[in-house]
């Protein structure tokens, strides 16, 4: 049976993930079964078990699924489980093995690709949902100095913060605080704010000077907080293709034990219309 490789979501027909995986298999000399699997949170555990029944080997997981992976793997790395949510999965005897990219592809991006020093810097992270759980424990390993977390629904900040286990750095806040809470170097949105609105209000009073803003989509739905950024002087506007390709290539990796060169794929994917019209 040929063994296939999918990116699961709703909706997921925007994602450029086969588009990377097919371009880093030509890289290896090989070919890849990457496909894209639109399911709902609902059906995903049928849909993921009929993927595995039909050869399915490894899997990513976008929006709104990422929470969910996390409690179908049947294993999970560190990071993980650090996270609470998976966005790679990778077959094994004993069922499904859940791990997290994110946050290793957004500290690659923001570190390697954008030449940016993240110590000591103090954060807010905009969103609590799998994204934000994937990237959170990355950025306090990389030497952050703090982070506030806030989201439309605190609570879902407030049990963030609390499974990150970091209270000297890590701490919640209302969304209605963020004209009070005072400024930061790093503003990272990872809401989906960008995709059902277009457009992005917040108080300028979070900017420092040359702050450093970071949309985790690309594409239209990155469009509204990056206008924002630039409107309120940013030094970096950046959004999330970079660490789109470099989670990516962390699990290729894992699937095939090559490691992908990811610059000619992120030129590639910046240069091409593509990436203006779509958002992951």
């Amino acid at each position: 049976m040929t063994s296939r490789y999918a990116v699961f979501g709703h909706p997921v027909a925007h994602s450029l993930s086969p588009r990377i995986h097919r371009a880093f298999a030509r890289q290896a000399g090989t070919t890849v079964d990457y496909n894209l699997i639109d399911v709902d949170p609902d059906s995903f555990g049928d849909a993921l078990l009929a993927f595995a029944g039909a050869g399915g080997v490894g899997a990513n997981v976008t929006l709104p699924l990422k929470e969910a992976a996390y409690s179908l793997a049947s294993s999970s790395t560190d990071r993980a489980r650090r996270a609470g949510a998976v966005n790679t999965l990778t077959r094994n005897a004993d069922g499904w093995a859940g791990d997290n990219t994110d946050g290793a592809g957004l500290v690659r991006d923001l570190t390697e690709r954008h030449r940016l020093d993240l110590r000591g810097r103090r954060v807010l992270l905009l969103g609590a949902g799998g994204a934000a759980h994937g990237v959170a424990p990355a950025l306090l390993d990389a030497g952050i100095d703090s982070m506030i977390v806030v989201n439309r629904h605190a609570d879902r900040a407030d049990r963030m913060v609390d499974a990150l286990n970091d209270p000297e750095r890590a701490s919640s806040r209302y969304w209605d605080d963020l004209g009070t809470i005072g400024d930061f170097e790093l503003i990272i949105n990872a809401t989906s704010a960008g995709r059902e609105h277009g457009k992005f209000q917040l108080p300028f009073s979070l900017a420092k000077p040359r702050f450093v803003a970071v949309d985790l989509s690309y594409g239209e739905a990155a469009i509204g907080f990056l206008a924002w950024a630039r409107a309120a002087k940013a030094e970096h506007a950046i959004d999330g293709l970079g660490m789109l390709v470099e989670q990516a290539a962390e699990s290729f990796e894992q699937w095939h034990g090559k490691r992908p060169d990811t610059d000619p794929v992120y030129a590639e994917l910046r240069a091409s219309s593509a990436v203006l019209r779509t958002g992951d």
